[in-house]
Parts: structure tokens; C-alpha cells; sequence
């Protein structure tokens, strides 16, 4: 489990869960009472608050279980809200490039990431030995994760090491570094880019220049960039499995599903094809 859902898990053990059934006999709990609780103590609270710390307290049961200190677990089956998925923000082409020249310094390493669709800690993880540029490539083998104030290094998300391809382009805003040295670091440091805080940093601060130029700009975080690199790589025709290995998704269903929308265009050009087909239906008829 990565660092960053171990801390997750354990501040909804802590928040919600520990002063509610620490102390509870596991014997004594009953279905009835777990949904009491969940309709009770998490009014107000977002379906994912209340998923994870009910997540929590099924899973101790789950262990109670196994070690036969219960015969069923009472915890499973009790009614939680559901995640409603929302549209995601990305940008289109245009978009891309004006948000690109506001961020200035910074530009080079947006563009990166809308455009290999690589999380934030995988490219910061990025040391000068992990570029190939006589193949357009970078290798994704570890990944920053940042922890409030701090950063630890581990693996991917995934947990595997895969090539991701870098448009020509982009290689060729890219500093040179050497081999040892991360390639996106602060000006003068070898450390990596810390993530813009929310609402003050570089990144908001150039979307929100953005959103005054362009009513339709929408309101995008640095993690927005994945969903921009996987739906403009669809909309230009690149193979869906293709993408799957390059983003490290387990699945090209997950693909679609979590990060890839379609451009009105897109649309617009599943309309006119089967208009195509229509016709030939009937021209076919005729003939």
C-alpha cells in the first residue's frame, strides 16, 4: 500500500472509526448498530469519508473472522452512500498552450505531463538516466509521494516499472541533466518541484489568469493534466491498449472509464460517420 493511502486509512481509523467501536466486544456488534452509525455520525460528510471509515471497520471485522473470534462479519452488506463520478476537466489543444505559457518557468513540466499522461510523482521521480532520447522515451521505476511537508520515495503507483513515450517536441524543452540529477528540480536545486498549494500556487495562479481570458477554461488541478493526455491521445486516433501501458492502468477499460473523455469534435465525428453508414444502407438498397 503507498504511503499516501496508509495516511488516509489511518486518520479514518482515528477521526472517525477508533472513538466510535474501539472499544466494542466484536461480539456485541450488530448489523443494525454499523448502520446507525453510518446514518447517524456522517451527515454532511462525502460518500468517499464515509466509504473509507466504514471500509475500515468492515475490514477489522474481516480479520475477526479469520480468526474465528466471529462467525460472520455483521459490518458487510450495511448501506453506504455512493460515489457519483463526475465529469473530468482536461483541455483542449488551445487550451493546453495558453495554460502552458502562463506557467512561465514551470511550462516545460506542464506540457510533460498533458502530454505523457505520467502522475506528478512519477515525473518528479525522474532522474537524467531515465531518459532515452534517441528513443523519445522515459522510464517510470519509482515515484514521489508528498506526505504535507515532506516527500518519500517508493515505487509507481502501479508498482511496475514501464516506457513512456515523449513527443519529440517536448524532449526538446527538456533540460539536459546528468544521469544521477532529477530532471524536473527546482532553478539551482536538485530537488524535486514541490506540488502548488491550493488556490496560491503557480499552477492556480496561471489557470485562474486562464479563466479571465477564457470563460470556458476550466478550473483544472496538476492531476486534470493525466485526464487531458489520455483523451487528447484518443482524439488523435492512438491505440487504447497503447495508452493503457503508458499511463499504468491495470486495464484499457480503466483507461476509458477513469481518464478519457471525448472532445465535441469527437462527437461530431461519430455523427457524421454513421450518417455515412445510414446512406450506404439505403444507396446499397438501391442497387
Amino acid at each position: 500500500m503507498k504511503p499516501s493511502s496508509t495516511r488516509s486509512l489511518e486518520a479514518s481509523w482515528r477521526i472517525h472509526v477508533k472513538p466510535r467501536w474501539e472499544k466494542e466486544p466484536v461480539g456485541k456488534v450488530t448489523h443494525a448498530r454499523v448502520q446507525a452509525w453510518i446514518n447517524s455520525d456522517f451527515k454532511g460528510k462525502s460518500p468517499t469519508v464515509v466509504i473509507r471509515a466504514y471500509g475500515v471497520l468492515a475490514g477489522i471485522f474481516d480479520v475477526a473472522v479469520r480468526e474465528r473470534l466471529v462467525n460472520a462479519n455483521l459490518a458487510r452488506g450495511v448501506v453506504v452512500p455512493r460515489r457519483v463520478k463526475g465529469m473530468h476537466d482536461y483541455l483542449t489543444k488551445e487550451q493546453l498552450r495558453a495554460v502552458v505559457d502562463e506557467c512561465g518557468p514551470h511550462g516545460s513540466f506542464v506540457l510533460f505531463l498533458a502530454t505523457t499522461g505520467l502522475r506528478r510523482g512519477e515525473a518528479v521521480g525522474l532522474l537524467g538516466k531515465h531518459v532515452d532520447r534517441k528513443r523519445n522515451r522515459v522510464t517510470v521505476e519509482r515515484a514521489y509521494a508528498q506526505l504535507g511537508s515532506r516527500y518519500e520515495l517508493g515505487s509507481p503507483k502501479s508498482h511496475e516499472m514501464r516506457s513512456v513515450p515523449v513527443p519529440a517536441l517536448v524532449l526538446e524543452r527538456m533540460s539536459l541533466v546528468v544521469p544521477g540529477a532529477h530532471v524536473w528540480a527546482l532553478k539551482g536545486k536538485d530537488a524535486p518541484i514541490p506540488r502548488p498549494s491550493p488556490e496560491s500556487g503557480w499552477f492556480d495562479q496561471a489557470v485562474a489568469r486562464c479563466m479571465k481570458a477564457d470563460k470556458h477554461f476550466p478550473r483544472i488541478s496538476p492531476h486534470d493534466l493525466r485526464h487531458t493526455a489520455v483523451s487528447l491521445a484518443i482524439s488523435e486516433g492512438a491505440n487504447v491498449k497503447a495508452i493503457q501501458r503508458t499511463v499504468g492502468h491495470a486495464s484499457a477499460a480503466m483507461t476509458l472509464d477513469d481518464d478519457a473523455d471525448l472532445f465535441d469534435e469527437d462527437l461530431d465525428a461519430v455523427g457524421v460517420a454513421m450518417n455515412a453508414v445510414v446512406g450506404k444502407m439505403w444507396a446499397d438498397a438501391v442497387s
